[in-house]
């Protein structure tokens, strides 16, 4: 990508290029958060379908179902928000430096 040339660096930060890349960049983060998600929700039933026994071991007081429903698919929520969180902000602190270390004006 192109810096425009009657744009200058600092202002080229909040061009229509620049936030482009960065959309598209974040976009594909989140599509790979919600596909993550969506496994792991539409994956317990499925579990549940094609391995009944399994599914109803007992782990810890719980069968394996409301082990994981109950008690690990919170966490793992988190732990899918918080990677997409530091996944973003570092998406937008790579933008930034990119742009703000090329003195020629050439971008990407």
């Amino acid at each position: 990508m192109k810096k425009s040339p009657d744009l200058p660096a600092a202002d080229y930060t909040h061009s229509e290029s620049f936030l482009k890349t960065l959309m598209r960049r974040q976009l594909r983060l989140s599509v790979a958060c919600a596909a993550t998600f969506l496994i792991a929700l539409l994956g317990l039933p499925l579990f549940n379908y094609y391995a009944p026994k399994a599914m109803a071991t007992r782990v810890g007081g719980f069968t394996l179902t409301w082990l994981i429903l109950g008690v690990l698919f919170f966490p793992f929520v988190w732990a899918i928000a918080w990677v997409f969180i530091r996944r973003s902000i570092a998406l937008e602190e790579a933008e930034v430096r990119e742009v703000a270390s090329d003195p020629g004006g050439n971008v990407g």
